[in-house]
């Protein structure tokens, strides 16, 4: 269970400003609702609710908007009923692009994305042609100040995680979708504080590019990042 250095480019979160603090509340608003809705509105027995109540105080979101998802999510009150969606598509320089999406309009959100992949010279593609290049793997984020590396390094492992790394102040651990859940919980259980908890999606080979293909890339990422309904952007690309 080496640490690579390769999770750090996976786990990079864009920085959030005030002109993007909407999309951002927008994101993790809909992860309220879906994660209620399909786990109930109680946090302690709802990990997925936990976890993006945690996210959302991290944003500071207010309360009363946190309060508002869960509500809707539940069924208290009327609101959209969102539904995860997932497109493919490659860039204009080959680079493979997978789409994580939350969207209570799918004919919007596909001709949003077509639309974005059409003007960045790239093409939306087939369901499954690009998705076997990627793995699904869980990502749990650790402060670590204040925490023993061997210590944490075996508990993760002893519970099925794959690899673990320290990055900027930070202990990485990656795990198999199957035991996301079981690591996350005896992480807690030791007491130890979880900065961020999901599911991403993981190059099985990572492309190279020269530097202005790799911008040209990012361009494309970003402007889908942007769009309402989009959660999340995942490619191929090696960054480093």
């Amino acid at each position: 269970m080496a640490g690579h250095n390769k999770w750090s480019k996976v786990k990079r979160q864009k920085a959030v400003t005030d002109s993007r603090r909407s999309k951002a509340w927008a994101v993790i608003t809909r992860d309220i609702m879906v994660a209620a809705r399909e786990g109930g509105k109680d946090p302690d027995m709802n990990a997925r609710l936990s976890l993006a109540i945690q996210k959302a105080k991290g944003k500071n979101m207010p309360k009363e908007n946190i309060e508002r998802a869960i509500k809707r999510g539940s069924g208290e009150i009327e609101g959209q009923d969102y539904k995860e969606c997932t497109y493919e598509g490659y860039s204009a320089q080959g680079v493979a692009v997978m789409v994580d999406a939350l969207t209570d309009n799918t004919n919007r959100t596909v001709a949003d994305v077509r639309s974005v992949f059409a003007k960045s010279g790239g093409r939306l593609a087939k369901s499954g042609s690009v998705a076997y290049l990627f793995e699904r793997k869980g990502l749990i984020q650790v402060n670590s100040e204040n925490i023993d590396e061997l210590e944490l390094l075996e508990l993760v492992a002893d519970n099925g995680a794959d690899d673990m790394e320290k990055d900027e102040g930070t202990f990485v651990i990656i795990t198999p979708v199957e035991a996301f859940e079981t690591v996350q919980a005896e992480i807690a259980n030791a007491g130890i504080g979880i900065e961020e908890a999901r599911l991403v999606r993981v190059p099985i080979a990572a492309v190279k590019k020269e530097t202005d293909q790799v911008r040209q890339t990012e361009t494309l990422v970003t402007r889908l990042e942007d769009l309402q309904d989009v959660q999340e952007v995942f490619t191929n690309l090696e960054m480093g």
